[in-house]
């Protein structure tokens, strides 16, 4: 097989055709800043409204609690570190103690450090072996911190696909008083959300994980939720996150919101039974491997593995060379292999983690493909086994 077998669509996905095609008039034809009062730059202004409305449709908010960023780590940073300083003046500067887990992605993770550093009290609240919060011990852990200000949970998580009790989480955080913000980077386009019926305050996305632009997102913010401007300067998005906005990316992601709200049955459909073909020969095919994650509460295009013996990273590479693009969850530093984070929250022994790979699909991958990929990974890992 010739061609790139492209498996790695929790990192990134291809802009569609029809985003690019969307994006073109604002990057050469309507290219005024939307800021202006004439009427050029009232186009890109009206291209921005609609594009708020239509997020704002997809999860059942108001096209005024939509805002714009610049991809999912920005919309992280903004809500707990807002969060964080919300609380504290309004508690005369104590600190807020913010509940999250410890398989969060590093823009929650590297967050809460910033923030313990700066006196923020930080709870992470256990999971269990694949992943998923035990509610039990977050409902005691709120209970016991007095000063909590904000629960932070991801929808679903980028290395091992578990989804989340967010239904659950949220009402949990109603019931608690708490502000309860997911980072739907990995779900949103991919699962329907519903942000009233499940209690969230906020919510994180970004365009180029469902066949968007990189480097644009949004925030969703609750409209009683008073969260502080992030990005001081200009009046952009209603005052709280200043800057010219990128009308094209902003397009662009709108585009591909519509796009991946309309094929989501069926493209999830699709690459379930792909994942789960695939999955089912790398399991009965290979010695010493695991799959990692939660079986039935997981995102339908991932599969992610632990290889008894070998370097994820290794692996990684060696499917590279055969046009296979996969991820591995372990991170090679000055020579080392470092565990995957996730992987050691959820117990997953260090011979184990080290041979992790991550293979998540899209709608426009085959059967032929995966046969292909369970070949040549089973010749892989025999060559990394010495067998």
């Amino acid at each position: 097989m010739s061609k790139m077998i492209y498996l790695d669509h929790a990192a990134t996905t291809r802009t569609l055709p029809e985003v690019t095609k969307a994006m073109e008039p604002y990057l050469d034809i309507y290219y005024g800043n939307p800021s202006t009062i004439y009427e050029f730059g009232e186009k890109s202004r009206d291209a921005i409204e609609h594009v708020r409305e239509t997020i704002a449709r997809t999860i059942h908010a108001r096209p005024e609690e939509i805002f714009f960023t610049s991809g999912g780590t920005e919309s992280d940073n903004w809500a707990l570190k807002e969060a964080a300083s919300y609380y504290e003046r309004i508690h005369e500067g104590e600190k807020g103690c913010i509940l999250t887990t410890p398989v969060e992605h590093h823009a929650i993770l590297n967050s809460c450090q910033e923030l313990e550093e700066m006196h923020c009290g930080i709870t992470f609240l256990k999971v269990d072996e694949s992943g998923r919060v035990i509610l039990r011990e977050a409902e005691n852990a709120i209970a016991e911190q007095e000063n909590a200000c904000l629960l932070s949970v991801m929808y679903a998580n980028n290395e091992i696909g578990t989804i989340e009790p967010i239904d659950d989480l949220g009402r949990l955080a109603k019931k608690s008083g708490l502000i309860f913000h997911t980072d739907a980077v990995q779900a949103y386009g991919h699962l329907p959300i519903h942000v009233g019926r499940d209690h969230i305050d906020m919510l994180s996305a970004s365009a180029h994980k469902f066949g968007g632009p990189k480097g644009v997102g949004f925030l969703y913010i609750r409209s009683n939720i008073n969260l502080p401007a992030f990005i001081h300067g200009g009046a952009q998005e209603s005052n709280r996150r200043a800057g010219t906005e990128n009308v094209p990316g902003i397009v662009g992601m709108g585009k591909a919101a519509e796009l991946a709200h309309r094929r989501m049955r069926m493209e999830n459909h699709k690459v379930r039974y792909l994942r789960d073909y695939l999955a089912h020969r790398i399991l009965q095919e290979i010695p010493d491997v695991i799959m990692t994650g939660n079986r039935k509460f997981r995102l339908s295009n991932n599969a992610s593995f632990c290889f008894k013996g070998i370097t994820g990273e290794a692996a990684a590479i060696l499917l590279d060379t055969q046009g296979i693009c996969v991820s591995s969850g372990s991170a090679c530093s000055t020579g080392s292999y470092e565990d995957s984070h996730v992987l050691s929250a959820i117990g997953v022994e260090s011979e184990w983690a080290q041979g992790a790979v991550r293979f998540t699909l899209g709608a426009e991958n085959t059967k032929e493909e995966m046969d292909y990929v369970a070949e040549k990974v089973k010749m892989v890992v025999a060559d990394m086994r010495g067998n």
